[in-house]
C-alpha cells in the first residue's frame, strides 16, 4: 500500500473529522483523480516534442499518457483540427497518492525559491489545479536526455465539497501552502 495513503486513512481521516464535523467517515473529503496534463503547443512544428513530452510524462507518473488533439482549427496559430497538441495522464488509486507523495515531498521542494504553493488555486468545489513551469524538478527524469524544459499542469480532484474542506485536505496531506 502507498505510504501516503496508509497515512490518510489512519491520521488524516481522524482529524478532518473532527476538523470538519463530519459524523461518517464516509463524509471525510479524500483524492478522487489527479490529471497531470502536459500542452506541447510547438509540436504543430515539430513532432519530435510530443513524443518527447509524451515519454517525459510516463517517466514521470509512471503510466502511458494519451494523446490529446486541438478541438478545432486556429488560423494565427497555424493550428488545425485534430491535430496533435499535447499529452495527459489520469492517475486513480495506488498511482495516484504515490505520484502525489512524489510531488510534495521531492519535487516541489527542488523548485527555485520555493516558499510553498498558492491556495488561491481552488475551483470552488474543492479540486485544485497547480502549474509547474519546469517539468525537470522531477527526478525520475535524465537530464542529459532532455532537449527542452517543458511546463505542465497538475490537477487534484477530491470529493471535497467546498474551497474550504478541500484545502483542509490537501494541507493535511503535506501540500506546502504559503502562508
Amino acid at each position: 500500500m502507498a505510504r501516503l495513503k496508509e497515512f490518510y486513512q489512519q491520521q488524516v481521516v481522524p482529524s478532518l473529522q473532527k476538523e470538519l464535523g463530519c459524523e461518517n467517515i464516509m463524509q471525510v473529503p479524500r483524492l478522487s483523480k489527479i490529471v497531470v496534463n502536459m500542452g506541447l503547443g510547438e509540436a504543430t512544428q515539430n513532432v519530435k516534442i510530443l513524443e518527447s513530452g509524451s515519454s517525459e510524462l510516463a517517466a514521470i507518473t509512471g503510466q502511458k499518457p494519451i494523446i490529446t488533439k486541438a478541438r478545432k482549427s486556429i488560423a494565427n496559430f497555424k493550428l488545425r483540427e485534430g491535430q496533435p497538441i499535447g499529452c495527459a495522464v489520469t492517475l486513480h488509486g495506488e498511482r495516484m497518492y504515490e505520484f502525489f507523495d512524489r510531488l510534495v515531498n521531492v519535487a516541489l521542494p527542488r523548485v527555485r525559491d520555493f516558499r510553498g504553493v498558492t491556495d488561491r488555486s481552488f475551483d470552488g468545489r474543492g479540486n485544485y489545479s497547480l502549474g509547474i513551469r519546469e517539468h525537470v524538478i522531477f527526478p525520475e527524469l535524465n537530464l542529459d536526455k532532455i532537449e527542452q524544459v517543458k511546463g505542465l499542469t497538475v490537477s487534484v480532484v477530491t470529493t471535497a465539497r467546498t474551497d474550504a474542506e478541500g484545502r483542509a485536505l490537501l494541507r493535511a496531506l503535506g501540500m506546502p501552502f504559503r502562508s
